[in-house]
C-alpha cells in the first residue's frame, strides 16, 4: 500500500475482532447479519477459510468487506452429458477443472459489502482489490472475485472493469412481493393452467389429516432429522456450492437471537420437510430446506411448505419473501420476480483472463436451466 495513502487496511481472520456494532453501521441492511456471517466462519471451515478485510480512513472504517477462499469447480453451471463426463475425468484427475479462488461475498446467497456512502467508492474498491491479491497470493489462488452481487450494486465494480474484471451471470435470486390479504387471492392472480394445478394439489393436501406444521426457534431435539432432510435435498440438486454442516443448523438459532425461524412440516408424526428462514424488519428470507423424497412428491410439500410460510407472513406483516438460486420452475409458476445476481472475476494470468472473458458466455445458467433460457428469450 502508498505510504501516503490516506487509507489504513487490515485483515481479521476471526470475526471476533470486529465489534459487531461496527459491521452492523456500515453494512446495508441484510437478512445475513454478523451473526450469520459469524455461524458460518464458525462451522463451515472444512469447506472455506475466512478472512475479513476492514478499511479505515482517519480512524473511521470505510469499509468491511467478508472473504473467503475455496477450490471452484469450474463446471458448477453445467449440467448434463458435459457433466457426468466431467464427473469421470475427476476420477483421474481430481482437479480437473477445478480452481483456487479467493472471493468476496457470502459463501450463501447475495453478495454485500459494508462501504460509507460518504468516501469514494472507487479508491476504496481500489484498496480492496489490492489486499484481496496479497491475500490471494499467500493462499496460492489463481481467481479473485466477488460472488452474487446483484445489479443494484453494479456502480461499486465500474472501475474494476476498467482494471480487467470480468463480469459474469450467475444464477438469479427469486423474489416475491406480498402485496395480497391471503395465500387465495395471490393464487387468483395466477396463470389459468397453474390456478386449476394448484387447486387439485390442495385438494389432496386439506385431505391429509395428519400433516402438521409447527413453528420453532431452534431444532436442538430433532437436529439429526432435519440434517438429514438438508442432505436429501442438497444432494438432488443439480447445481452445488456451500455445504453447510449440521453444526450451522444447531448454531445459528443461538447467534441470530430470534430472528430465525424453523419451519417443521410432520406427516403422521414424523418430521417430512423443513424450512429455515431468517427474519429482518419486514422481508423474510428462505435460506435452507430439506424434505423426505419418500413422500414429498406424493404429498406436494413444497407447495404445502411455500403456502404455509407465505400465510405466517401475511400474518406477521411480512411484505416479501425471498428465495435463493436454483429450481426455477415452481418459483416462475408462482409469480417471483427473478433478480440477476453477478460474478465479478479476475485471473492473475493475463492469458487466461483473457480466455475467461471468451468463455464467460459458455458459464451462463441458461444454459443449463430451460426456466432461464425461457426467460432469456422473451
Amino acid at each position: 500500500m502508498n505510504d501516503t495513502s490516506p487509507y489504513t487496511v487490515k485483515t481479521a481472520e476471526s470475526l471476533g475482532e470486529i465489534d459487531p456494532k461496527e459491521w452492523e453501521n456500515i453494512f446495508p441492511a441484510s437478512s445475513q447479519n454478523y451473526y450469520f456471517f459469524k455461524t458460518a466462519a464458525e462451522t463451515l471451515t472444512r469447506q472455506f477459510k475466512f478472512y475479513h478485510i476492514v478499511i479505515s480512513r482517519d480512524n473511521r472504517t470505510v469499509c468491511i468487506a467478508p472473504c473467503f477462499t475455496m477450490d471452484y469447480p469450474l463446471d458448477t453451471t453445467v449440467d448434463g452429458a458435459p457433466k457426468k463426463l466431467i464427473a469421470m475425468l475427476r476420477k483421474i484427475f481430481p482437479r480437473f477443472l477445478m480452481m483456487r479462488v479467493f472471493a468476496c461475498g457470502s459463501v450463501a446467497g447475495e453478495g454485500k459489502i459494508g462501504i460509507d456512502s460518504t468516501n469514494n467508492p472507487a479508491e476504496i474498491m481500489g484498496q480492496l482489490t489490492t489486499e484481496m491479491k496479497k491475500i490471494a497470493r499467500k493462499e496460492n489462488a489463481s481467481l479473485i472475485a466477488f460472488k452474487d452481487f446483484t445489479h443494484h450494486q453494479n456502480t461499486l465494480f465500474e472501475s474494476l472493469t476498467k482494471s480487467g474484471f470480468r463480469k459474469i451471470e450467475s444464477y438469479p435470486a427469486v423474489e416475491l412481493d406480498i402485496d395480497f390479504k391471503s395465500f387465495d387471492e395471490h393464487v387468483a392472480t395466477l396463470s389459468k393452467a397453474t390456478r386449476k394445478d394448484l387447486r387439485r394439489k390442495f385438494r389432496k393436501i386439506n385431505a391429509l389429516t395428519d400433516l402438521k406444521m409447527e413453528l420453532r426457534s431452534d431444532v436442538e431435539d430433532c437436529l439429526d432429522e432435519v440434517y438429514n432432510l438438508y442432505l436429501n435435498t442438497f444432494e438432488r440438486s443439480a447445481v452445488k456450492f456451500e455445504k453447510v454442516t449440521k453444526e450451522f443448523f444447531g448454531n445459528i438459532s443461538k447467534n441470530m437471537n430470534g430472528k430465525t425461524k424453523y419451519f417443521l412440516w410432520k406427516l403422521n408424526g414424523k418430521l417430512a420437510a423443513f424450512d429455515l428462514c431468517v427474519v429482518s424488519g419486514d422481508l423474510l428470507v428462505d435460506e435452507y430446506i430439506g424434505m423426505d423424497y419418500d413422500v414429498a412428491h406424493e404429498n406436494h410439500l413444497y407447495f404445502v411448505t411455500f403456502r404455509d410460510i407465505i400465510n405466517w407472513c401475511i400474518e406477521n406483516g411480512i411484505r416479501k419473501y425471498r428465495s435463493g438460486a436454483l429450481n426455477y420452475d415452481p418459483k416462475k409458476r408462482l409469480d417471483f420476480k427473478f433478480l440477476p445476481q453477478y460474478v465479478h472475476a479476475k485471473h492473475s494470468n493475463p492469458i487466461v483472463n483473457f480466455i475467461l472473458r471468451l468463455a464467460s458466455p459458455l458459464l451462463r445458467p441458461e444454459r443449463s436451466d430451460p426456466v432461464l433460457r425461457a426467460i432469456k428469450r422473451k
